[in-house]
């Protein structure tokens, strides 16, 4: 995922009327549905206990909503491990050069 333009953040509402705001990280498909992968912003760089929050993306009354995954945790946990590769991946990728300028 490209930083040229700066990073993407959306704010979302839980159902007691929360709202966080999440940096989107990467967006994957697997058999035509997409996830997506966010980090909280009210986490420092130095918090090792920050959690990778993974939403899928469905469409209700024509819009795309973001809904969390609650009914498969192989389904979670194996998404998980694919964003986390990907995002290691780009990280070595930046560390090596590849996106200078």
């Amino acid at each position: 995922m490209s930083n040229d333009f700066g990073n993407d953040f959306i704010t979302i509402s839980d159902d007691d009327g929360n709202d966080f705001v999440l940096e989107h990280l990467d967006t994957i498909e697997i058999d035509e549905t997409f996830y997506m992968a966010f980090l909280p912003t009210d986490i420092g760089e130095d918090d090792e206990n920050y959690g990778l929050i993974i939403l899928r993306v469905v469409e209700e009354n024509g819009e795309d909503v973001l809904v969390s995954i609650d009914d498969d945790d192989e389904l979670l946990e194996s998404l998980y491990e694919t964003f986390v590769d990907r995002l290691a991946e780009e990280d070595i990728s930046e560390e090596n050069g590849s996106d200078a300028e």
